[in-house]
């Protein structure tokens, strides 16, 4: 996993949100939502690859709270 504070929609992103352990997960949805608000400061609206991302890392946070009930 990247050391970088943000992930830019440039950046390579997991195909399978699944497969992610548990941390990398929470620290991939951490750099997409640091980049979330640098778009929305530097740019005025978010960029929809980081709009898609955000999205997709909250299915699967749900899907992981659903397998642990």
């Amino acid at each position: 996993m990247t050391e970088k504070l943000h992930l830019s929609p440039e950046d390579d992103f997991p195909e399978d949100l699944s497969k992610v352990p548990d941390k990398d997960l929470q620290v991939l949805d951490s750099q997409v939502q640091r980049q979330l608000d640098y778009e929305y400061v530097a740019e005025g609206e978010p960029n929809p690859e980081t709009e898609f991302r955000h999205y997709d890392l909250d299915e699967e946070f749900e899907e992981r709270d659903k397998r642990d009930d």
